[in-house]
Protein backbone atom coordinates (compact mmCIF):
# COMPACT_ATOMS: atom_id res chain seq x y z
CA UNK A 1 0.00 0.00 0.00
CA UNK A 2 0.96 3.31 -1.21
CA UNK A 3 0.47 6.03 1.45
CA UNK A 4 1.74 9.53 0.91
CA UNK A 5 0.08 12.39 3.65
CA UNK A 6 2.26 15.52 3.12
CA UNK A 7 1.90 16.83 -0.91
CA UNK A 8 1.76 20.53 -2.03
CA UNK A 9 -0.30 21.96 -5.07
CA UNK A 10 -0.09 25.07 -7.12
CA UNK A 11 -3.40 25.45 -6.82
CA UNK A 12 -3.83 26.10 -2.90
CA UNK A 13 -0.20 26.37 -2.35
CA UNK A 14 3.62 26.38 -4.15
CA UNK A 15 3.26 23.59 -5.32
CA UNK A 16 4.14 23.15 -9.37
CA UNK A 17 1.14 20.89 -10.32
CA UNK A 18 -2.52 21.77 -10.23
CA UNK A 19 -4.74 19.76 -7.83
CA UNK A 20 -6.30 17.80 -10.49
CA UNK A 21 -2.47 16.84 -12.13
CA UNK A 22 -1.46 15.75 -8.34
CA UNK A 23 -4.35 13.63 -7.88
CA UNK A 24 -3.70 12.18 -11.62
CA UNK A 25 -0.26 11.43 -10.79
CA UNK A 26 -1.19 10.25 -7.34
CA UNK A 27 -3.51 7.71 -9.63
CA UNK A 28 -0.06 6.76 -12.07
CA UNK A 29 1.74 6.27 -8.55
CA UNK A 30 -0.60 3.45 -7.37
CA UNK A 31 -0.99 5.80 -3.95
CA UNK A 32 -4.10 4.23 -1.93
CA UNK A 33 -3.78 6.98 0.98
CA UNK A 34 -3.42 10.52 0.12
CA UNK A 35 -3.72 13.75 1.67
CA UNK A 36 -2.89 17.53 0.14
CA UNK A 37 -1.77 19.69 2.70
CA UNK A 38 -1.24 23.02 1.30
CA UNK A 39 0.41 25.81 3.63
CA UNK A 40 -1.91 27.36 5.58
CA UNK A 41 -4.96 27.19 3.39
CA UNK A 42 -7.97 24.11 3.38
CA UNK A 43 -9.39 25.91 0.28
CA UNK A 44 -9.04 23.04 -1.68
CA UNK A 45 -10.12 20.22 0.91
CA UNK A 46 -13.47 19.62 -0.85
CA UNK A 47 -12.26 19.36 -4.19
CA UNK A 48 -9.62 17.16 -2.98
CA UNK A 49 -12.10 15.26 -1.31
CA UNK A 50 -14.19 14.61 -4.55
CA UNK A 51 -11.08 13.77 -6.67
CA UNK A 52 -9.46 11.11 -4.17
CA UNK A 53 -13.03 9.53 -4.85
CA UNK A 54 -13.13 10.04 -8.47
CA UNK A 55 -9.56 8.11 -8.19
CA UNK A 56 -10.65 5.85 -5.61
CA UNK A 57 -7.96 6.90 -3.31
CA UNK A 58 -8.52 7.15 0.31
CA UNK A 59 -8.09 10.90 1.77
CA UNK A 60 -7.23 12.65 4.89
CA UNK A 61 -8.03 16.01 5.25
CA UNK A 62 -4.58 18.32 5.23
CA UNK A 63 -3.23 21.38 5.92
CA UNK A 64 0.15 22.62 7.13
CA UNK A 65 0.55 25.23 9.60
CA UNK A 66 3.69 27.42 10.30
CA UNK A 67 3.87 28.09 13.90
CA UNK A 68 6.33 30.65 15.97
CA UNK A 69 7.51 28.39 18.35
CA UNK A 70 8.99 29.51 21.32
CA UNK A 71 11.40 27.83 23.99
CA UNK A 72 13.86 28.80 26.87
CA UNK A 73 17.53 29.34 26.33
CA UNK A 74 20.26 28.27 28.76
CA UNK A 75 20.47 31.84 29.92
CA UNK A 76 17.11 32.06 30.70
CA UNK A 77 15.86 33.84 28.04
CA UNK A 78 13.44 33.26 25.44
CA UNK A 79 13.97 32.12 21.74
CA UNK A 80 11.27 32.04 18.57
CA UNK A 81 11.74 29.76 15.96
CA UNK A 82 9.93 28.75 12.58
CA UNK A 83 8.00 25.52 12.60
CA UNK A 84 5.73 23.80 10.21
CA UNK A 85 2.89 21.47 11.94
CA UNK A 86 0.54 19.07 10.28
CA UNK A 87 -3.31 19.08 10.43
CA UNK A 88 -5.24 16.14 9.72
CA UNK A 89 -8.65 14.54 9.85
CA UNK A 90 -10.75 18.10 10.73
CA UNK A 91 -13.83 19.53 9.60
CA UNK A 92 -12.96 21.41 6.35
CA UNK A 93 -16.19 23.13 7.55
CA UNK A 94 -15.01 24.19 11.19
CA UNK A 95 -15.50 27.98 11.11
CA UNK A 96 -13.38 29.08 13.37
CA UNK A 97 -10.50 27.43 11.89
CA UNK A 98 -11.45 29.06 8.50
CA UNK A 99 -11.52 32.70 10.34
CA UNK A 100 -8.45 32.15 11.45
CA UNK A 101 -6.70 31.13 8.03
CA UNK A 102 -8.19 33.78 6.52
CA UNK A 103 -6.64 36.09 9.14
CA UNK A 104 -2.71 34.36 8.25
CA UNK A 105 -3.96 34.66 3.90
CA UNK A 106 -4.06 38.78 5.01
CA UNK A 107 -0.97 38.88 6.58
CA UNK A 108 0.74 37.39 4.20
CA UNK A 109 -0.31 40.07 1.52
CA UNK A 110 0.88 42.96 4.00
CA UNK A 111 3.95 40.78 4.22
CA UNK A 112 4.37 40.62 0.80
CA UNK A 113 3.66 44.46 0.85
CA UNK A 114 6.55 45.04 3.54
CA UNK A 115 9.54 42.47 1.64
CA UNK A 116 8.63 44.29 -1.29
CA UNK A 117 9.93 47.79 0.32
CA UNK A 118 12.91 45.78 1.60
CA UNK A 119 13.34 44.91 -1.42
CA UNK A 120 13.47 48.11 -2.61
CA UNK A 121 15.95 49.51 -0.38
CA UNK A 122 18.32 46.97 -1.38
CA UNK A 123 17.71 47.41 -4.82
CA UNK A 124 18.64 51.67 -4.05
CA UNK A 125 21.57 50.82 -3.43
CA UNK A 126 22.84 48.17 -5.95
CA UNK A 127 21.21 50.94 -8.72
CA UNK A 128 18.61 48.47 -9.76
CA UNK A 129 15.04 49.75 -10.67
CA UNK A 130 12.82 49.36 -8.63
CA UNK A 131 9.42 47.35 -8.30
CA UNK A 132 6.35 49.43 -8.12
CA UNK A 133 2.68 48.32 -7.77
CA UNK A 134 2.66 46.80 -11.08
CA UNK A 135 5.21 44.56 -10.41
CA UNK A 136 3.33 43.50 -7.05
CA UNK A 137 0.19 43.10 -8.99
CA UNK A 138 2.00 40.87 -11.88
CA UNK A 139 3.61 39.01 -8.83
CA UNK A 140 0.25 38.54 -6.91
CA UNK A 141 -1.27 37.26 -10.59
CA UNK A 142 1.31 34.41 -10.56
CA UNK A 143 -0.22 33.06 -7.63
CA UNK A 144 -2.46 30.50 -7.39
CA UNK A 145 -2.39 29.26 -3.87
CA UNK A 146 -0.80 31.09 -0.50
CA UNK A 147 1.07 34.58 -1.62
CA UNK A 148 4.51 33.39 0.12
CA UNK A 149 8.34 34.30 -0.56
CA UNK A 150 8.59 31.38 -3.30
CA UNK A 151 6.23 33.62 -5.73
CA UNK A 152 8.39 36.83 -5.18
CA UNK A 153 11.73 34.84 -5.85
CA UNK A 154 10.13 33.67 -8.98
CA UNK A 155 9.36 37.06 -10.05
CA UNK A 156 13.16 38.20 -9.14
CA UNK A 157 14.03 35.23 -11.56
CA UNK A 158 11.89 36.25 -14.47
CA UNK A 159 13.20 39.72 -14.10
CA UNK A 160 16.82 39.14 -14.32
CA UNK A 161 17.49 40.09 -10.98
CA UNK A 162 18.39 37.00 -10.18
CA UNK A 163 19.47 33.38 -11.84
CA UNK A 164 17.47 30.82 -9.77
CA UNK A 165 14.98 30.85 -6.82
CA UNK A 166 18.17 29.76 -4.80
CA UNK A 167 20.45 33.50 -5.57
CA UNK A 168 16.83 34.94 -5.19
CA UNK A 169 16.88 33.70 -1.38
CA UNK A 170 20.36 33.64 -0.65
CA UNK A 171 20.84 37.27 -1.97
CA UNK A 172 17.56 38.70 -0.96
CA UNK A 173 14.77 37.24 0.47
CA UNK A 174 16.16 36.07 3.64
CA UNK A 175 17.80 39.50 4.58
CA UNK A 176 14.57 41.37 3.73
CA UNK A 177 12.77 38.84 5.68
CA UNK A 178 9.67 39.95 7.67
CA UNK A 179 7.50 37.58 10.68
CA UNK A 180 4.54 35.69 9.46
CA UNK A 181 1.73 35.68 11.21
CA UNK A 182 2.54 35.06 14.75
CA UNK A 183 0.43 31.36 15.45
CA UNK A 184 1.44 29.67 18.68
CA UNK A 185 1.67 25.86 18.98
CA UNK A 186 -1.12 25.82 21.83
CA UNK A 187 -3.19 28.26 18.93
CA UNK A 188 -2.49 25.89 16.18
CA UNK A 189 -3.41 22.77 18.27
CA UNK A 190 -6.67 24.26 19.47
CA UNK A 191 -7.67 25.13 16.19
CA UNK A 192 -6.88 21.57 15.03
CA UNK A 193 -8.29 19.77 17.43
CA UNK A 194 -11.62 21.92 17.96
CA UNK A 195 -12.30 21.35 14.52
CA UNK A 196 -12.11 17.85 15.32
CA UNK A 197 -8.50 17.14 13.97
CA UNK A 198 -4.99 15.61 15.08
CA UNK A 199 -1.72 17.94 15.13
CA UNK A 200 1.28 16.40 14.15
CA UNK A 201 4.57 17.45 13.74
CA UNK A 202 6.66 18.33 10.58
CA UNK A 203 9.70 17.08 9.20
CA UNK A 204 11.48 17.83 12.91
CA UNK A 205 14.65 16.77 12.02
CA UNK A 206 14.61 18.46 7.85
CA UNK A 207 18.41 19.83 7.13
CA UNK A 208 16.27 22.09 4.55
CA UNK A 209 15.17 24.50 7.39
CA UNK A 210 11.80 24.76 8.86
CA UNK A 211 12.47 22.41 11.71
CA UNK A 212 14.24 21.82 14.96
CA UNK A 213 17.70 21.94 13.37
CA UNK A 214 17.49 25.60 14.01
CA UNK A 215 18.04 24.70 17.31
CA UNK A 216 19.82 21.73 17.28
CA UNK A 217 21.19 19.07 15.50
CA UNK A 218 21.47 16.65 17.85
CA UNK A 219 18.34 14.24 17.67
CA UNK A 220 18.49 13.40 21.37
CA UNK A 221 18.15 16.97 21.90
CA UNK A 222 15.50 17.28 19.39
CA UNK A 223 13.34 14.97 21.20
CA UNK A 224 13.86 16.45 24.35
CA UNK A 225 12.43 19.74 23.49
CA UNK A 226 9.59 18.08 22.10
CA UNK A 227 8.79 15.86 25.49
CA UNK A 228 9.31 19.31 27.56
CA UNK A 229 7.53 21.96 25.21
CA UNK A 230 5.24 19.69 22.70
CA UNK A 231 3.84 17.11 24.14
CA UNK A 232 0.13 18.65 25.34
CA UNK A 233 -0.08 20.07 22.06
CA UNK A 234 0.57 17.04 19.48
CA UNK A 235 -0.72 14.16 18.57
CA UNK A 236 2.44 12.77 16.53
CA UNK A 237 5.06 13.18 14.81
CA UNK A 238 6.24 13.15 10.56
CA UNK A 239 8.33 9.65 10.88
CA UNK A 240 9.29 9.18 7.42
CA UNK A 241 10.25 12.19 5.30
CA UNK A 242 11.80 12.64 1.69
CA UNK A 243 14.65 14.73 3.29
CA UNK A 244 15.28 12.08 6.55
CA UNK A 245 17.90 9.60 6.70
CA UNK A 246 17.19 6.26 7.90
CA UNK A 247 18.72 7.59 11.46
CA UNK A 248 16.09 10.07 11.69
CA UNK A 249 13.43 8.09 10.91
CA UNK A 250 14.25 5.43 13.50
CA UNK A 251 14.91 7.63 16.64
CA UNK A 252 11.64 9.28 15.62
CA UNK A 253 9.85 5.78 15.63
CA UNK A 254 10.87 5.11 18.56
CA UNK A 255 10.46 8.37 20.57
CA UNK A 256 6.71 8.49 18.84
CA UNK A 257 5.95 4.64 20.02
CA UNK A 258 7.77 5.40 23.60
CA UNK A 259 4.85 8.12 23.83
CA UNK A 260 2.24 6.26 22.32
CA UNK A 261 2.37 9.04 19.28
CA UNK A 262 0.76 9.09 15.56
CA UNK A 263 3.04 8.71 13.44
CA UNK A 264 2.49 9.89 9.79
CA UNK A 265 4.77 10.03 6.82
CA UNK A 266 5.09 12.40 3.58
CA UNK A 267 7.12 13.13 0.27
CA UNK A 268 6.67 16.87 1.02
CA UNK A 269 6.32 17.20 -2.42
CA UNK A 270 6.27 20.62 -4.65
CA UNK A 271 6.77 18.37 -8.02
CA UNK A 272 9.86 20.16 -7.99
CA UNK A 273 11.32 16.92 -8.98
CA UNK A 274 7.54 14.84 -8.22
CA UNK A 275 8.17 12.52 -5.28
CA UNK A 276 4.84 11.70 -4.53
CA UNK A 277 4.79 7.80 -3.28
CA UNK A 278 8.71 7.36 -3.58
CA UNK A 279 8.49 6.84 0.57
CA UNK A 280 8.85 3.34 1.99
CA UNK A 281 5.61 4.59 4.80
CA UNK A 282 4.17 1.08 6.52
CA UNK A 283 0.82 -0.09 5.36
CA UNK A 284 -0.20 0.24 9.31
CA UNK A 285 0.14 4.33 9.00
CA UNK A 286 -2.96 4.20 7.36
CA UNK A 287 -4.65 2.45 10.26
CA UNK A 288 -4.15 5.46 12.49
CA UNK A 289 -6.65 7.41 10.30
CA UNK A 290 -9.50 4.66 10.18
CA UNK A 291 -12.67 5.22 11.83
CA UNK A 292 -11.96 2.80 14.23
CA UNK A 293 -8.94 4.64 15.74
CA UNK A 294 -9.42 6.20 18.82
CA UNK A 295 -6.81 9.26 19.69
CA UNK A 296 -5.94 9.17 23.83
CA UNK A 297 -8.22 11.45 25.73
CA UNK A 298 -4.59 12.32 28.16
CA UNK A 299 -3.24 14.44 24.93
CA UNK A 300 -6.05 16.57 25.11
CA UNK A 301 -6.55 17.54 28.70
CA UNK A 302 -6.72 21.34 28.53
CA UNK A 303 -6.54 21.51 24.61
CA UNK A 304 -10.24 21.66 24.18
CA UNK A 305 -12.72 24.81 24.50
Amino acid sequence: MKIDLHIHTKTCSDGNLSLEEVFKEAKNRNIELISTTDHDSIDCQERAIALAHEHEMSYVTGVELNVTFEYPTEDNGIKSVSLDFLGYKYDIGNQELRNKLQLIKERRETRAREILQKLNAEFAKEGIERFTEQDLRNIEDSVDGVFGRPHIANYLVAKGIVKDKQEAFDRYLVKCDVPKYPLSIAEASKLIRNAGGILILAHPNDPNGTSLVTITHDLDKQTKIIEEHMLDYIDGIECWHSRNDTRTTEHFIDFAKGHGLIMTGGSDCHQKPILMGTLDVPAWVADQFSPRANRKTSKFKGALV
